[in-house]
């Protein structure tokens, strides 16, 4: 959520505490190149949200945001671990979201949500996140994840937290493989029992692995886009002179992968849904492999099969 502020509501909310920050600028700090430089940017951004109120206007910019896609549904992530380290209280922020993105259902947009820890702060941060999302007590707060920096705390640390999510009924995420190896996806399944994987470049680079996840069923949540302007797709396939087209999801989709296209922080990285479909059919998918994206992206929501059905119809109907 925090990823979709667009330059002119950077402006407004750092208006609004009494900070001047002119549009050019924000556009400045969102033309990062690596990956580094865009957590910092994503921290400088994230200083401008102080209060429920702030949140308020974020999300219910992000909804009309998706409306205007046509979007349906969508799992939204939620920096809670950021939240706690400036001191803020995550349930207050989380019920002024709500309250801000009530209406959106009756104009057709469902949305979900979730709390995400932030690796480099270690674990039991990340506990203090999934507590808080406990203590939300809210049907609409469906999972817990961890994003972050994958490289600097061992996966093995998070163990008891992900057994606690599950214990609470969440589902778990985590972010792997995006600049690191294989061994963090399969750490991550293995040792967490994720359901899903943000990113996974690079299963690319283990066959084996590739195999693991098609038999698992575990979906990648993959963010071209993201990819390419993070450097990530740089670091993965070992050159510099990449382009959207070089992106690994065609191979890793048609080695029977699951694939959850995202956008990751749309407009930190300049792009929408609807982008990354184009990202996509530039990679040479074709019409029917598009469609088949679109039903995995219900497939492997953290609803239920009801809401599934329900929610695909339209979209089936259409393409029909």
């Amino acid at each position: 959520m925090e990823g979709s502020i667009l330059p002119a509501t950077v402006c407004a909310l750092a208006s609004r505490h009494g900070i001047v920050v002119g549009e050019e600028e924000v556009r400045r700090r969102y033309a990062y190149e690596n990956f580094r430089d865009f957590l910092e940017t994503f921290k400088w951004v994230t200083a401008f949200l102080r209060d429920p109120q702030d949140y308020a206007r974020i999300a219910a910019d992000l909804g009309q945001q998706l409306l205007a896609q046509g979007i349906v549904y969508a799992e939204v992530t939620i920096s809670a671990g950021v939240m706690l380290w400036r001191r803020q209280t995550p349930e207050a922020n989380f019920q002024a979201i709500l309250r801000a993105t009530e209406t959106f259902e009756s104009r057709g947009l469902r949305m979900r949500w979730i709390f995400d820890a932030v690796r480099q702060f270690g674990p039991e941060q990340a506990m203090q996140v999934l507590h808080a999302a406990q203590g939300c007590a809210s049907p609409a707060l469906v999972a817990l994840g961890i994003g972050g920096d994958e490289l600097s705390v061992p996966t093995r640390e998070f163990r008891r937290v992900y057994q606690r999510a599950a214990d609470l009924g969440f589902h778990r995420l985590m972010h792997a493989g995006e600049i690191g190896g294989p061994d963090k996806i399969r750490e991550a399944v293995e040792m967490l029992g994720t359901d899903r994987i943000g990113h996974g470049l690079a299963a690319i680079h283990d066959p084996a692995l590739m195999d693991f996840l098609v038999e698992r069923r575990i979906a990648l949540e993959m963010c071209p886009q993201s990819n390419l302007r993070t450097g990530a797709l740089a670091l993965q396939l070992g050159r510099r002179d990449v382009r959207i087209e070089d992106h690994p999801l065609p191979r890793l989709f048609r080695h029977g992968i699951p694939i959850v296209l995202s956008t990751d922080d749309p407009a930190m990285f300049g792009t929408t849904l609807a982008s990354e479909y184009r990202n996509a059919q530039a990679m040479g998918l074709t019409e029917s492999e598009l469609r088949q994206l679109v039903d995995m992206a219900f497939d492997f929501a953290f609803i239920s099969e009801r809401e599934k059905h329900s929610l695909q119809r339209p979209h089936r109907r259409s393409a029909s």
